[in-house]
Parts: C-alpha cells; sequence; structure tokens
C-alpha cells in the first residue's frame, strides 16, 4: 500500500514531455540528412538524393516533416486512389497528401511531445512513402492487414467461379 501512495505522489509531478526544440531538431537533422540548410525552424536536406523539409510552429507546438513527390495534376485516379488506400494501410505514421499541385509524404506532430527516435523515425518513413510512392506506397515493413475492397473482389471472384448463375453477369 506505501508503494502505490508513493507512486501516486511521484507520478503527478513527473514531466512525461520530451521538450523536443529547435535546436534539437537541427542536430538530428545535420545526423541523418546531407546538405542541411536552412534557419531554425525551417530546413531542407538530403536522404539519399530525396529532398526533405521540416517546417515548425514553436507558438503553436506543431512541426511537419515533408518530401515533394510528384505534380499532382499529373496523377491517374488510379493513383490518387491507391494513395488514399496506403494512407489507411501503409503510410503508417506519415500520409500521402497534396497542397500548391505538389504530391507530398508528409509527417505531423506536436513538437515538444517528439522523442529523438520518433524524428528519426518520422524522417525514414517521410523518405520511404516518397521512394515507394507507384509501388508498395509502404513507409515501413510494417503494414495493417490489406483492403476490404481487395478481399471482398477475390470473394466475389471465388464465388463467381463457383456459382455457374454468377458466372453469367
Amino acid at each position: 500500500m506505501k508503494k502505490w501512495l508513493l507512486i501516486l505522489l511521484i507520478v503527478p509531478f513527473y514531466n512525461f514531455s520530451q521538450d523536443m526544440t529547435n535546436e534539437k531538431l537541427h542536430e538530428i537533422y545535420s545526423s541523418v540528412g546531407e546538405s542541411v540548410q536552412g534557419t531554425s525552424g525551417a530546413w531542407q536536406f538530403l536522404v539519399n538524393e530525396i529532398p526533405i523539409m521540416s517546417l515548425t510552429d514553436t507558438n503553436h507546438n506543431r512541426m511537419r516533416i515533408i518530401s515533394p513527390i510528384t505534380d499532382s495534376n499529373t496523377l491517374s485516379d488510379e493513383l490518387i486512389k491507391a494513395a488514399l488506400v496506403a494512407n489507411f494501410h501503409t503510410a503508417l505514421d506519415v500520409k500521402y497528401a497534396v497542397s500548391d499541385g505538389v504530391l507530398w509524404s508528409v509527417f505531423i506532430h506536436p513538437l515538444k511531445e517528439l522523442s529523438e527516435h520518433q524524428v528519426r523515425d518520422a524522417v525514414n518513413q517521410v523518405y520511404y512513402a516518397n521512394v515507394n510512392f507507384g509501388t508498395t506506397f509502404a513507409s515501413t515493413s510494417l503494414t495493417f492487414p490489406g483492403s476490404l475492397e481487395k478481399k471482398n473482389t477475390e470473394d466475389k471472384e471465388e464465388k463467381k467461379n463457383k456459382d455457374p448463375e454468377l458466372k453469367k453477369s
């Protein structure tokens, strides 16, 4: 009982925030990227020749890491739909998004709550979502279970092949 009381007294005073700052971000980006340029709160750098940018807003505790992929006006409806499905299944912590006529891989998060590990992981995911666009659309090797639409289509095909009435449609 004394243990629990001690824990209850200490926990409210423990700071769970990571206190990420622009200075820490600059150090991380310098260690993972090449040719880091910009000012505090607005950087650009390369990861294996892929451009990555990061913007922070310390007043509103927000940040984003982004990478341009392609001109969004050239995308087919099929690719746009595949990107939306990927946002649910394979893009994980990053998303595909369109702004100002550009398709981006994007990671958005509260700034102060980030750990160094999360920032490094976010840069990797933004990079992989960029280079895997149009193929696996994956930001990591982890994916959530496949889309229901694909499974439903496979189930319909299987039923169609078994049921002579369905083959006619």
